[in-house]
């Protein structure tokens, strides 16, 4: 007897999908967004911390994303006003927003409010040191490289330095070496051999300075503060005077008469802004006026 073939299924209607919508209020503030560089305050209420602290060289499409992304949904119903504050360019923006993240701690930018334990590695003679930014000042100390959130970080940095330019983990403080014996990253071909009479200590140590050379912590050039001349592309009008000593950010000014007295405030060295400013002031990228 043949199979009974079997019923044809029910059509299914398909599954509309749920169509995301950001608050109604949000919307609406999205229109005072200037498509200009700045940095904008996602606010919760009118008192308390703020929730979230960007930047962008275009505040409204920035905003406009943040709307738009559904992970971001539970931040943006508690988000009640937005703020916005213009900068004449990106570099402003970013020391902006990098000051505002340390003094407001905002909620939703956990990893970069939080205080870290800045070090870096220091060579003394031939070897290599932890220190610590609240031993040292970093802004005047030579010798210094890499600039880590904690011994930890620095010292698996350092390990993978090593591993690239084969240098010796026992050499290096690493590694604890045994008498007459190679370190382990010699046996598994990573190490060129210092540790074992393949490369002298002389040699060894050139390709360390070499290795270094990239991560190397330079210190503040000038004598003292500095203003960093900043014009605005869309508006030639707009200009900022953003004042810099030990690598700090001390504000910005629409004048070089206002920028002289925020050259007065005490700076010791800021991590954020030497990453921010080390590439456009050693490299000539921004005008630098001597305040």
């Amino acid at each position: 007897m043949p199979d009974t073939p079997a019923p044809n299924p029910k059509p299914v209607a398909p599954v509309s999908p749920v169509t995301y919508q950001y608050p109604q209020h949000l919307r609406d503030a999205v229109a005072d967004l200037p498509a200009a560089p700045g940095v904008y305050i996602f606010h919760a209420q009118a008192d308390g911390l703020p929730l979230y602290i960007g930047k962008s060289v275009n505040l409204r499409n920035r905003v406009l994303s943040h709307l738009r992304t559904v992970d971001e949904a539970r931040m943006l119903r508690q988000t009640q006003r937005i703020e916005h504050i213009r900068t004449a360019g990106e570099m402003g923006a970013l020391l902006l927003e990098s000051q505002l993240i340390k003094l407001r701690q905002p909620l939703y930018n956990q990893k970069l409010r939080r205080n870290r334990q800045l070090c870096a590695w220091q060579l003394n003679g031939r070897a290599l040191d932890v220190v610590h930014a609240q031993q040292l000042d970093f802004a005047t100390q030579p010798r210094l490289f890499g600039l880590y959130s904690s011994r930890r970080a620095a010292i698996e940095s350092l390990m993978a330095l090593a591993d690239e330019h084969r240098l010796c983990h026992g050499w290096l403080g690493l590694e604890k070496l045994k008498p007459g014996k190679p370190c382990f990253r010699h046996m598994v071909k990573r190490c060129a051999g210092a540790c074992c009479g393949q490369e002298s200590s002389d040699a060894h140590f050139q390709r360390l300075l070499a290795a270094l050379q990239g991560i190397q912590v330079v210190c503040w050039p000038h004598p003292g503060a500095v203003a960093l001349k900043e014009t605005c592309r869309l508006d030639g009008s707009f200009v900022q005077f953003h004042v810099v000593r030990n690598w700090c950010y001390l504000g910005s000014a629409a004048s070089l008469a206002e920028a002289r007295k925020l050259a007065t405030v005490a700076a010791g060295f800021d991590g954020d802004g030497y990453k921010i400013l080390c590439k456009p002031v050693l490299q000539g990228l921004v005008e630098v006026i001597r305040i």
